[in-house]
């Protein structure tokens, strides 16, 4: 399998699968003389973690990460420091229920990737997905505490903003609320009614899907390149990589199809010695370079495919039979989704902060 690769100077290749012995990343490419500590990713890890919630899926695992490589001591300090050289990091799997998908070993999931892994390598890991499972992005998380050490004083935060057809008032929205329940929510309220919606869709064995929003502030004026290097362009391939996704916009995005070109122009005027935009439907992009404002990036996740409602679906033998999937899973994904586009966005920032020094000092 190619292309387990993301990013050009700030790269990283995961590794693993969801019922393998661990699942882990290698970062290349970042910078030496960086504080770093095992600490400073399992915060974030903890974020995505599972089994933190009755709204996630009920594994059990601690996604403790350990740093392999990459490292040395700080002469000056207790800590280590980066040495320029490939980070490894390492997180084992503790909580395989692998037995769960021994009815399935023959059968393709509809929605899943069964069916298309099957014709195009010929052989499929069914224990929960294997390389295809969301299991991966915990790797994405860690490479993605490490980019945060590289873009400094940018800040990365991120929000569920929809879960099935159930919107935020955006009047609400404040972001230290996302840190107060178990949706990364922005909006109490919305939170709070989300729980009894969540609650209907999980007691039923169905899933619902979910919109996220990532803001990156601070990021500064320039990044990207205009043709093929857009900064825009690389988060929507950064999002659509996640799985389940199924839809990025930047700024106004579809919306903006429905807006005249006065309402769509984000106007400037000075504010002192700098420019100000009086708006920001562009989502802190121009021409795919950052205008300074901020960068606002949403996508969409899928239901989750695996419930416990009959599907048809035919067997690797080409006969017709009904599946139910059982297991252990999220009845929205999109709620640990959170985490992971943070780290995305996270990790295309700090590739486009460095590819920035290398052309223009």
């Amino acid at each position: 399998m190619s292309h387990n690769s993301f990013g050009h100077l700030f790269r990283i290749t995961t590794f693993g699968e969801s019922h393998g012995p661990a699942i882990g990343c290698v970062v290349d490419g970042c910078p030496p003389g960086i504080a770093l500590k095992e600490t400073d990713i399992q915060g974030f890890l903890d974020k995505r973690r599972p089994g933190q919630s009755r709204f996630t899926t009920q594994r059990r695992e601690p996604d403790t990460v350990r740093i392999l490589s990459g490292v040395f001591e700080d002469g000056d300090t207790d800590g280590q420091i980066t040495t320029g050289t490939p980070i490894c990091l390492m997180i084992e799997n503790i909580d395989q229920r692998s037995k769960d998908y021994s009815d399935i070993k023959n059968t393709f999931r509809p929605g899943h990737a069964d069916f298309t892994y099957m014709e195009k390598y010929g052989v499929r890991d069914y224990r929960g997905g294997g390389r295809s499972s969301a299991r991966e992005t915990a790797s994405r998380v860690a490479a993605g505490a490490i980019a945060r050490k590289v873009i400094g004083d940018m800040t990365v935060r991120g929000a569920l903003v929809q879960v099935g057809p159930h919107g935020i008032d955006r009047e609400n929205w404040d972001w230290d609320e996302t840190d107060r329940n178990p949706f990364f929510c922005p909006d109490a309220k919305a939170a709070a009614e989300w729980e009894g919606y969540l609650d209907g869709v999980r007691k039923e064995g169905s899933s619902c899907g979910a919109v996220i929003e990532v803001v990156a502030s601070g990021v500064p004026a320039g990044l990207g390149a205009p043709i093929y290097g857009k900064l825009d362009q690389d988060f929507a391939s950064a999002m659509m990589s996640i799985n389940a996704v199924k839809g990025v916009e930047v700024g106004a995005g579809f919306a903006s199809a429905a807006l005249s070109g006065e309402e769509n122009a984000d106007e400037i005027r000075m504010e002192g010695d700098s420019p100000k935009f009086l708006s920001n439907n562009a989502g802190g992009v121009l021409g795919g370079l950052s205008t300074g404002q901020d960068v606002v990036v949403r996508f969409a996740v899928k239901p989750t495919s695996s419930i416990l409602t009959p599907r048809r679906t035919i067997t690797g033998d080409g006969e017709e039979t009904d599946i139910i999937t059982k297991g252990r899973h999220d009845p929205c994904v999109g709620i640990r989704a959170v985490p992971v586009g943070e780290a995305m966005m996270a990790i295309v920032l700090a590739d486009h902060l460095l590819r920035h020094r290398g052309q223009v000092g």
